[in-house]
């Protein structure tokens, strides 16, 4: 991480820890790694990346040839843009929470504050699995990009996932198929849509959540947005749905259908340029799903939700156990290493999306119970940092949504003939998640928050509210900063989002 400017408080978080590790050296020989914190170093570019780069990727530029090929056109717009509106709202929900109370936890830890532990360890466990998933669809996805290439197609597809593995371990018609084909979509869209909740999980290590984390939710969703959104415009102009080069289930080239497109317009050198971008856009990737993957379950061991070992950190403040762990579990990449790795791929993405539903919807119920938690105990709203556009409608619209997309996602395993296969795929998720909650609600015998009871309080950092009065003071009042602030002009405001 790139480092910050020291924030001298003492805060306690949710790691355990008593003390700020920013610019702090690495850990005695007498300082326990299972509750040394991490870092807080990173600014609002930081998460901007660390979140972009975990969203660009496979997804974008070899899952979307499936969208295509599933849903047409016109099908992957509609899909893409309602799953854009859910998101818009879901991180105005996260971050209205995590700007308020910044923790490494984020969601999984406001899930136990303000909602029912239970809850926690069931969201936790399914956020970890999320991850881990996607990083097998990233190892999938690179070792058939790269083959693109006849040089790199001689060696084997397994033999490019290991390699890939071992380095992402050191460098941490419009309608295809009518409503159906849409249908199929929206868990494709939920899954390369995830990680704009990043900003939650980074907000932890944020040096001045404040100013970090809002910012970054305005503009990671719309760059996500417009990147998304006009990718598959243009990739719906230029290829159509059943081009057999796509990634499908009888697909072997898995190509991305920008290098589909280049490639058939006879532009060979480009084609192959895309690639390479591809590459290393994937590996990028990689490196963003190990980061959450590994400090969701470091969160969890910490909490007693997993095995203490995972979380364990190095001298470095470093969770190598937590890496090494989420990394060994994505190895089912190597079920892609089939007759079809397009069928592989599609079941992965099926899974991964359905969990993405299933966070969204918590993330939105745990904002709805901040809300009554802040009014149970007399808390103005004035006193929030930042809060969240449209609330209550576009939380519980957000919420609604996500549920409704959790059961839709899947209904087409039940048009005639029933597919068994698809049933299981694309609704496994849902009696495990729930077998989770409850068997450790039974086993800890948890309880329901109550509002007047919630902790809307640890985690908070006050050492902040002296920053930002200096800031204030330092432009001339309260009235002086804020015509400065509306001073600055639409290419000012252009260029944030797009260059930040």
């Amino acid at each position: 991480m790139a480092a910050g400017k020291e924030s001298p408080t003492i805060v306690k978080d949710d790691m355990g820890s008593s003390s700020d590790r920013d610019g702090a050296p690495p850990l005695d020989d007498g300082e326990v790694p299972y509750s040394a914190p991490l870092h807080r170093k990173l600014k609002s570019r930081h998460i901007q990346m660390i979140a972009i780069g975990g969203i660009i990727g496979p997804g974008l530029f070899v899952g979307s040839g499936n969208a295509l090929h599933l849903a047409g056109p016109a099908g992957i717009l509609i899909s893409f843009s309602l799953v854009g509106i859910i998101v818009f709202f879901v991180m105005q929900s996260l971050g209205e929470v995590a700007t308020m109370i910044p923790v490494s936890g984020s969601f999984t830890e406001y899930a136990s504050r303000f909602v029912d532990d239970s809850l926690s360890f069931a969201l936790g466990w399914a956020y970890w699995y999320l991850w881990v998933t996607v990083l097998a669809n990233e190892y999938n996805a690179i070792s058939l990009v790269i083959r693109y290439w006849a040089g790199a197609a001689v060696v084997p597809q397994w033999a490019w996932i290991i390699i890939f593995w071992v380095i992402f371990v050191g460098f941490t018609g419009a309608f295809a198929d009518s409503i159906n084909g849409v249908a199929r979509t929206f868990v494709i869209a939920g899954t390369l849509y995830a990680g704009t909740e990043m900003v939650g999980i980074t907000a932890g290590e944020a040096g001045n959540p404040r100013r970090a984390v809002p910012r970054a939710i305005r503009q990671v969703f719309w760059r996500i947005l417009i990147f998304y959104v006009g990718t598959m415009f243009f990739i719906g102009i230029l290829l159509p749905w059943n081009d057999p080069d796509l990634l499908s289930a009888g697909a072997r080239t898995a190509a991305s259908p920008l290098t589909i497109a280049l490639s058939h317009a006879g532009i060979n050198a480009a084609a192959s340029l895309i690639n390479a971008v591809i590459v290393i856009a994937v590996i990028s990737a990689g490196n963003s799903s190990l980061y959450v993957a590994s400090r969701t379950i470091l969160f969890m061991a910490r909490n007693g939700k997993a095995p203490k070992l995972l979380g364990k950190v190095n001298r470095a403040g470093v969770p190598w156990v937590a890496l090494l762990f989420s990394n060994l579990f994505a190895c089912i990449a190597f079920l892609a290493v089939s007759d079809s790795a397009g069928t592989v791929y599609e079941a992965l993405i099926t899974l991964s999306g359905v969990a993405t539903f299933i966070v969204w919807a918590t993330i939105c119920l745990v904002h709805i119970r901040f809300r009554a938690g802040l009014a149970a105990q007399s808390q103005p709203l004035s006193a929030l940092p930042f809060t969240a556009l449209w609330y209550p409608y576009g939380t519980y619209l957000a919420l609604a949504a996500n549920v409704f997309l959790i059961f839709f996602q899947g209904y087409t395993a039940f048009l005639n003939p029933f597919s068994a296969k698809d049933f299981v795929i694309n609704y496994i998720l849902l009696p495990v998640f729930v077998i989770l909650l409850v068997g450790y609600k039974v086993w800890k015998k948890t309880k329901w928050v109550k509002a007047a009871e919630m902790d809307i309080w640890t985690g908070r950092r006050t050492d902040l509210d002296e920053k930002n009065r200096d800031d204030v003071e330092e432009l001339g009042g309260g009235e002086d900063a804020q015509r400065k602030k509306q001073k600055k002009g639409w290419v000012k405001k252009v260029k944030n989002v797009v260059i930040g």
